[in-house]
């Protein structure tokens, strides 16, 4: 008598079918540096891969857990992991839509009694079936205010998360520190998080790296000694107050862009050419406040 044979899934098909590696390999070339969080969302994809697998073979029958925490200061890439999060997200099957919806408090708490509630639920329908991002989230719980409306806001986003959570993962942003503190002054919110991913901040190199694919993203490029230049803009403003990673770079790279259009407008002369037109100076740089120890 034949034995019988066991059930088998193939994992590769599932990879295949979702184009999920695709997504993690966008992930790795648009981003630069972040390697623990992409290992985090590498290491989230695979459980989800497993658990569609074993699905398949009826051995899980509820959803897992999926809302989030995304903590790190501004600019360290927690909007666009979300993004790519709720790509793979759609593509294992995990969220219908694969859109996100990102608010802060303003968007969910009201300023008068009985506004907060039709607010907050009206962004859950929007975000219904993919991903809402709430930056800053801890700005929902005040508690030095009696009369702040935000704990309404936190107790229908807790009914929701659980309830709908086949249908809706919540992505909480902020401050590491402030994150753990309205965890600690939250715990329904805290035990409702499956995923705690830290987002370190960017190294100088790591930053330059991220200034030269902005600049090619836009056909611009540095001249001769305006690498060198932006190189000192960014030792100094990083130790400058409000600095914000790689949205301080931006910042700047447009402020510099700005000084190069200035500059060739003035250009008389001759006409311009195409290197004209794609080429930062060290003058456009070296303009920067920073240069004069102020904000920039």
């Amino acid at each position: 008598m034949n034995a019988s044979v066991a059930p088998t899934v193939d994992l590769q098909a599932i990879l295949r079918d979702t184009h999920v590696l695709e997504v993690l390999d966008e992930l790795d070339r648009d981003l630069v540096g972040l390697a623990p969080v992409k290992k985090r969302i590498r290491d989230i994809a695979a459980f989800l891969v497993v658990s569609r697998a074993r699905g398949q073979l009826g051995l899980e029958a509820s959803a897992p857990s999926l809302h989030m925490s995304f903590t790190g200061n501004p600019g360290t890439g927690k909007t666009t992991v979300a993004l790519k999060m709720a790509q793979i997200l759609h593509r294992l099957g995990y969220v219908r839509k694969g859109h996100v919806v990102s608010v802060t408090r303003d968007d969910l708490v009201g300023q008068y009694i009985g506004h907060t509630a039709p607010k907050t639920k009206e962004v859950l329908k929007r975000a219904m079936g993919g991903v809402l991002f709430i930056d800053e989230a801890y700005y929902l719980y005040r508690p030095e205010n009696e009369r702040d409306y935000g704990q309404e806001a936190i107790e229908i986003l807790l009914q929701v998360m659980e309830n709908n959570r086949d249908d809706l993962v919540v992505i909480l942003a902020g401050y590491r520190d402030r994150m753990e503190t309205f965890f600690r002054s939250n715990p329904g919110m805290s035990s409702r998080i499956a995923h705690h991913i830290d987002f370190p901040d960017y190294s100088e190199g790591e930053l330059m790296q991220i200034a030269e694919k902005m600049l090619a993203g836009q056909h611009y490029q540095f001249a001769e000694g305006a690498r060198a230049a932006f190189e000192q803009y960014l030792a100094l403003r990083m130790r400058q107050p409000h600095f914000a990673n790689a949205r301080s770079v931006r910042n700047a790279l447009d402020r510099a862009r700005l000084r190069a259009a200035s500059r060739l407008f003035t250009v008389r002369e001759r006409a311009l050419t195409e290197t004209d037109l794609t080429t930062l100076a060290p003058e456009d740089i070296l303009a920067s406040r920073v240069f004069q120890n102020t904000a920039a």
